[in-house]
């Protein structure tokens, strides 16, 4: 059970790709959002998607889960939430244990106050000690479906270049657009055309080639896998891209990769800004706390150009 966000829901499948290669005959279902559900319908270690619709009673989906004698049962969300659906659904459940003291300390007192926290992916085998199963070594994985591939080749995208991700939950994890605007125009003076990717709601690059928001999750993961390169902020999109397999060149302001949220195992290039005020929050926020926002502003465009192009080759 992981009902969200984005990034952690993605970070969750090396844990299921470990318990698939323990337990080959096992039959997983996995608990989310709706919102989610997408991208784990066609994941070969998962054998159905129990997804929780807007508005929809805890009550109800646990009446479907109890529906089933689980040998196991896993909580890698440990909200309120996701302990009142277990008291609904009874039965003996495995969970982890959140570093929030960890995490808050290092945002307190710098990154270097004690070590650094786990990444998520692998704090989420905590709860599956009974199971017996060691560290994966991988990167997350997500396996567009045959649909979202076929969404993604209707778009007639280029046949070599950069996706752009500008969104992110939070304000201050956000670059600039007018370093996005130059960005994409940068990368198409040097022949690399962008394609813009997430929400209907995320910002685009005017300089972008072509918009890609807004087409779903699934098609949205078969664009990134088609990507040379992906671009984005500290993310759900970010790990999506890592996760199909896309090299990035990820942008942190506010938080630091150290907190548990950086590119896991992935071809991966973090640029951050070295200032003596972050990280100033694990998630980011809606404002700077200092309210000059330098973390992301003096991340300047032509420094993120150069790393794209170096990474390409």
């Amino acid at each position: 059970m992981r009902f969200g966000a984005l990034g952690d829901v993605v970070l969750a499948t090396p844990l299921l790709r470990a318990i698939h290669a323990a337990y080959p005959a096992a039959r997983v279902t996995v608990v989310t959002k709706a919102a989610w559900a997408p991208l784990l319908t066609g994941h070969p270690c998962v054998a159905h998607v129990e997804a929780l619709a807007p508005g929809e009673f805890l009550r109800v989906l646990a009446a479907r889960l109890r529906a089933t004698a689980w040998d196991y049962r896993l909580d890698l969300h440990g909200s309120l939430r996701s302990r009142a659906l277990r008291q609904l659904v009874g039965g003996t459940w495995q969970g982890w244990r959140k570093p929030r003291v960890r995490r808050a300390l290092r945002v307190w007192a710098g990154v270097r106050a004690g070590r650094a926290v786990p990444p998520v992916a692998e704090q989420y085998f905590a709860a599956a000690r009974v199971l017996g199963i060691g560290l994966d070594a991988g990167p997350p994985e997500i396996h567009p479906t045959p649909t979202d591939e076929a969404r993604a080749d209707e778009l007639a995208l280029p046949s070599r270049f950069v996706a752009l991700a500008p969104g992110a939950a939070h304000a201050t994890k956000r670059w600039p657009l007018t370093h996005w605007d130059q960005l994409a125009a940068v990368l198409a003076h040097r022949g690399l055309p962008t394609v813009a990717v997430g929400g209907p709601d995320d910002p685009c690059p005017a300089a972008a080639r072509m918009d890609a928001r807004g087409i779903g999750l699934g098609p949205t993961a078969a664009v990134l896998r088609r990507a040379a390169l992906a671009v984005a902020n500290d993310s759900g999109l970010m790990h999506l891209a890592t996760a199909v397999g896309t090299s990035v060149v990820a942008l942190f302001g506010p938080t630091v990769p150290d907190l548990g949220y950086g590119p896991h195992r992935a071809d991966a290039v973090v640029l951050a800004r070295a200032l003596p005020c972050r990280p100033c929050s694990v998630y980011g926020g809606a404002h700077c706390p200092l309210r000059h926002h330098r973390c992301m502003i003096d991340l300047m465009p032509e420094t993120v150009a150069a790393t794209v192009e170096a990474r390409l080759g």
